[in-house]
């Protein structure tokens, strides 16, 4: 599931156009769009951002897959991730469970990437937690680039470049949803823990 490629950054925010929303749950955008309408409440002002004509105009000179926004006589609608998860309380069936799950763990990710990042900064003295930092940012960015790719097993290294620091991690995926879960959830207590 390609979450993350979907994701763009519109007014100090990341959101999904409706009609990548409608691409990820598998339907057609026009039923994204009916199913807000059909749910006003569910959707209070915020939740999906109507973009103005200059947002629509750089996405397209930005973005080659919004061409088919181009001559759109309709304006594009954004998720944020209020909305996202709103969404998933109206749409069913197992392909929406699965994208459900997929955009949940992408933003809870691209959360504690970002904090691992601004707390890189705060341990200047202590090069060991740096260092350990500097190690989840990487595990979390190869997450990110990685978790939508159907694979057996693979390995995969990236290269975060911060600063003076430089780092390069690799993980080895398997295919084994169970044991990737447990071993994610037995880091993140061991993040909380250092973190105290």
């Amino acid at each position: 599931m390609d979450v993350e490629d979907k994701m763009i950054t519109l007014r100090n925010q990341q959101m999904i156009l409706d009609s990548d929303v409608a691409e990820l749950y598998d339907v057609k955008t026009r039923d994204i769009n009916k199913a807000v309408k059909n749910n006003p409440r569910k959707f209070p002002e915020g939740y999906i951002i109507e973009l103005d004509a200059s947002e629509k105009h750089e996405l397209v000179e930005n973005f080659h897959r919004f061409n088919r926004q181009k001559h759109s006589t309709t304006t594009p609608k954004a998720f944020i991730e209020r909305g996202l998860y709103m969404l998933a309380t109206i749409l069913k069936g197992p392909k929406a469970e699965e994208t459900t799950i997929a955009i949940v763990e992408a933003y809870a990710k691209l959360r504690e990437l970002t904090q691992v990042i601004a707390e890189v900064s705060q341990h200047e003295d202590d090069k060991a937690e740096q260092q350990s930092l500097l190690q989840r940012g990487g595990q979390l960015a190869v997450e990110l680039l990685t978790d939508n790719l159907p694979v057996q097993s693979s390995e995969t290294s990236v290269e975060l470049n911060l600063a003076l620091f430089k780092l390069k991690h690799t993980v080895k995926r398997e295919n084994d949803n169970e044991e990737r879960i447990t071993r994610l959830e037995a880091e993140l207590a061991e993040l909380k823990k250092e973190r105290r």
